[in-house]
């Protein structure tokens, strides 16, 4: 299959019609004729396949051949294909990270997240995927491109940006090292965690998965990133973190929020006083 293939069912023309009311207008799937949202009248966007394609061949036009050999895309879709994600796996780009107890691989990863409905904005964002347990990572909230659909939304510009922007994927990985040699020892996580999740049941969850984490790589800070990818990558009893579906609340949308969430964790104060420590 090739790298530009956009699913039959996400490459289709974006059309728009007016509603009863003056400042709103409905979203359009001019392959289908079914109406996918409603949106304000200064709303623009690109169609989702002439957005993917960019990405694809932006983020990727530097890399060999090698590097885009087995190259894996998984998509995911909600809102009656008004939102759309594509998760790239780059597995022949890859870095070691050790800890004291355990050595894992990370390979690269870039996600592109695109609506055409209202219901998110045009996000690229660079991270990776540990190996040994499959847990996809986001780095940070700085390692990502995020341009809303006003009226002044040009696709062009948001793919110019997107080439000054690549994250350099040896930093990255560099970083999650640094983190391994980071020891938790002295530290009370616990109460580390009840600062950042402030919630005591999610706190409480964590730090299982915490000691889970602790058993494998033992008690360092890359132990603690890899409890909170853990969070963002399953939705089940691994991790007592079940989702509740509802007709609002869809898998895609609401994991990918979980890692838009670790990506929030670790650029708050608490957290990066230990990674620099």
């Amino acid at each position: 299959m090739p790298l530009e293939y956009i699913p039959e069912n996400l490459d289709f023309e974006v059309g728009f019609e007016p509603t009863k009311v003056s400042d709103k207008k409905y979203v359009i799937n001019q392959n289908t004729g079914d109406y996918i949202g409603i949106v304000g009248n200064g709303f623009t966007c690109a169609s989702h396949g002439d957005f993917f394609r960019e990405v694809m061949q932006t983020t990727t036009d530097t890399l060999s051949d090698y590097e885009m050999q087995d190259a894996q895309i998984v998509w995911r879709d909600a809102h009656h294909n008004g939102w759309a994600m594509m998760d790239m796996t780059l597995p022949n780009v890859v870095a070691k990270v050790q800890t004291d107890k355990h050595e894992t691989s990370v390979m690269k990863r870039i996600i592109a997240l695109h609506g055409v409905n209202g219901t998110c904005s045009n996000i690229t964002i660079f991270g990776a995927i540990d190996s040994f347990c499959l847990n996809g990572q986001i780095i940070g909230r700085h390692d990502k491109v995020l341009r809303k659909n006003t009226s002044n939304f040009m696709l062009d510009n948001f793919i110019n940006e997107l080439e000054k922007s690549q994250q350099d994927f040896t930093a990255q990985a560099e970083q999650l090292q640094r983190w391994a040699n980071t020891s938790l020892m002295t530290v009370d996580v616990k109460a580390l965690l009840d600062k950042i999740m402030k919630s005591d049941v999610k706190s409480e969850k964590m730090f299982s998965l915490y000691n889970q984490e602790v058993g494998v790589r033992g008690r360092n800070l890359f132990a603690l990133y890899s409890a909170f990818t853990n969070y963002a990558s399953y939705a089940d009893e691994r991790n007592g973190f079940n989702l509740r579906r509802t007709g609002k609340d869809t898998q895609a949308v609401s994991m990918f929020q979980r890692e838009l969430d670790v990506a929030k964790w670790v650029d708050m104060p608490e957290f990066k006083t230990l990674a620099a420590a």
